[in-house]
């Protein structure tokens, strides 16, 4: 970082699991603590740490702030908010660690209440801080469900001393009902991890991103709250892989990794011990059908799919046939809900994540009305089908639907909504340079713009509705300008060689490990040091030929170019020039007389015989 003309490093690498410190850095610590607190929370000895965790990477040191006498006070002019939040954390832990001990006196307060004769005891359990210490830098924030530093639920109370007497100033009336656990959040994953000896620090994060990436759980307010995705996946696990789902089995697993690293195993025995039992359990699985596999997701998944009713029916009976059992079914796009009288009953639902209200609430397909089209007078209404709820203009085969797009609830949409939808395609404009109209959509990618056949994507869907001439042009040009891979335009060839014996051109050109001959779709690397445009006709065909011979081509293709291999003198090399030159042109007319088959004409004189 630039801190007034000087550049700095703020804090140590910081990609390490260790937990000690230098000694230098405790000594620092130690001092900076004395100046900024007082002598009083400097500690009589420094206070060393270890990990508790197997394997960690301590190569490295604690991140820490390389100098604490930069309080984040000092520093945060130069800082934006995100680095000076990140700082800020560093000091303050940092500085707390070497801190000495809170003082922290757990307290039961008997209080007796006097109202004109009538008595009451009331009682407040808690804790009084007597010393702050390390709270006075650094007080750690506690998720839902979790103790306070002292291990007291109860808060903190104030300093109160035996017979004092307390003044009432008002009365608070609450209730409390037995709450089940509360949901992992990010940090009570992690330690619950760390508790059944799954997973390594530096695994962590990967595995928390897997989870949210591959949409297993949402974070809702710090809780991960698992999604029906996640679910269907464990259940499947669980119900035929369950020996490798086990936390013994991870853990076992894991130590057995620590012993390889540590060259205490041999890494092959364990991948061969691995795959014998695992490849069984894999082709056990192959012999069940598909009804086998939702018979048991039925059964595990229950409370979530058949939430109980109400009215005490069976959840598994169809509401709408009333005959028919649901079941889960596999689409296209994944589970669903579906009736076993398909397709008499056309009763689906999404699988939902919530097992109380949201499957209930979806157990019937009655269509809600939401008024009518003001230039057809059709009738627009909100449905649930097996991809989820969706509008509709009119019935039968020919009736407009749009899906609800992303961020979109069943419960949000009303009238002028559904209207909107069903307008979709919408013509913006069009365009200056082709005369062409621009349209914008939603499709099953998400909205986007249409020109000439051409889809560019556009961030939300209220752009769909709102995007102009101007803009639409703009992201037109924006998604041309990065090509058909979205990596930006090709760039233009070092050097063009000239045509391929068998057609083509054959260029150089530069890429990401160099610059490299292309063939159509062969692309040979130039030794190292070669200059681009010392490449002859010559080289090129040998490459190509090389790389075509590597990647298993045909040996055709390389025999076309072999000639050009003999370099022992200059005359052999002109000679060499003139077979590879030749050849090429020989080779067309050797084509050209092949095309007429010979055995094409026999049989179309035995039919004519036959006639």
């Amino acid at each position: 970082m630039d801190l007034g003309g000087e550049t700095v490093g703020l804090i140590t690498y910081m990609r390490t699991d260790g937990v000690q410190m230098a000694a230098e850095a405790i000594d620092a610590a130690r001092s900076a603590i004395g100046d900024q607190f007082g002598s009083r929370y400097v500690p009589d000895k420094a206070r060393l740490y270890s990990t508790k965790a197997k394997n960690a990477q301590e190569a490295h040191e604690a991140v820490r702030p390389t100098d604490f006498t930069r309080t984040p006070d000092q520093v945060k002019r130069f800082l934006d908010a995100d680095q000076l939040r990140l700082y800020d954390l560093i000091w303050k832990r940092g500085i707390a660690s070497q801190m000495a001990s809170a003082e922290i006196e757990r307290t039961t307060a008997e209080i007796t209440a006097d109202n004109g004769g009538q008595k009451a005891g009331l009682r407040a359990v808690g804790s009084v801080i007597r010393f702050d210490g390390f709270i006075a830098a650094y007080t750690d924030q506690k998720e839902d469900g979790e103790q306070s530093d002292d291990g007291d639920e109860d808060g903190r109370l104030p300093e109160i001393n035996a017979r004092e007497n307390l003044a009432k100033q008002k009365i608070n009336s609450t209730q409390h009902f037995t709450e089940p656990p509360p949901r992992y959040s990010e940090a009570t994953l992690i330690k619950k991890m760390e508790e059944l000896g799954i997973g390594r620090p530096s695994t962590y994060a990967a595995t928390l991103k897997t989870l949210s990436d591959r949409e297993y759980v949402v974070i809702d307010k710090r809780k991960l709250i698992p999604e029906a995705k996640g679910r269907l996946v464990t259940a499947f696990l669980e119900s035929f892989f369950t020996r490798y789902v086990e936390y013994d089995f991870t853990a076992s697993l894991e130590e057995k990794l620590d012993q390889i690293s540590a060259g205490e195993l041999n890494w092959k025995d364990v991948l061969r011990d691995f795959w014998k039992d695992f490849f069984a359990q894999i082709e056990d699985t192959k012999e069940l059908r598909v009804t086998n596999v939702l018979d048991a997701l039925n059964e595990e998944l229950a409370p979530l799919v058949f939430p109980k009713r109400e009215d005490g029916s069976d959840p598994r009976i169809c509401q709408v046939c009333g005959t028919g059992k649901l079941s889960l079914k596999l689409g296209k796009y994944g589970a669903f809900v579906g009736c076993s009288n398909y397709p008499e009953c056309n009763f689906t639902r999404q699988l939902s994540s919530d097992s109380n209200g949201g499957a209930e609430a979806s157990a019937s397909n009655e269509p809600q009305a939401l008024g009518k089209d003001p230039h057809t007078g059709e009738e627009i209404t909100l449905r649930t089908g097996r991809f989820g709820p969706y509008v509709q203009r009119g019935d039968g085969k020919e009736a407009k639907r749009s899906s609800l797009p992303k961020g979109w609830t069943p419960a949000s949409i009303d009238h002028e909504k559904a209207l909107a939808l069903l307008s979709l395609p919408r013509d913006i404009g069009a365009h200056p340079e082709s005369g062409k109209m621009i349209s914008s959509g939603l499709g099953r990618y998400g909205p986007f713009i249409l020109h000439e056949g051409k889809y560019a994507n556009v961030e939300t869907i209220e752009d769909v509705f709102s995007i102009g001439l101007n803009r639409a042009v703009s992201v037109l040009a924006d998604k041309a300008s990065k090509g058909p891979g979205g990596r930006g335009a090709a760039a233009a060839p070092l050097k063009e060689i000239g045509d391929h014996p068998d057609g083509g051109a054959i260029t150089v050109k530069d890429g990401k490990y160099g610059p490299y001959v292309n063939w159509g779709k062969v692309n040979a690397t130039l030794t190292k040091g070669k200059d681009p445009q010392s490449v002859t006709i010559e080289d090129a065909l040998l490459l190509i030929a090389e790389r075509i011979a590597k990647d298993g081509g045909k040996p055709a293709k390389a025999k076309a170019t072999k000639t050009a291999k003999p370099k022992a003198t200059k005359a052999a090399k002109a000679d060499g020039a003139e077979a590879t030159t030749a050849k090429p042109k020989a080779a067309p007319k050797k084509k050209a007389a092949a095309k007429p088959k010979a055995p094409a004409k026999p049989k179309t004189a035995a039919k004519a015989k036959k006639d």
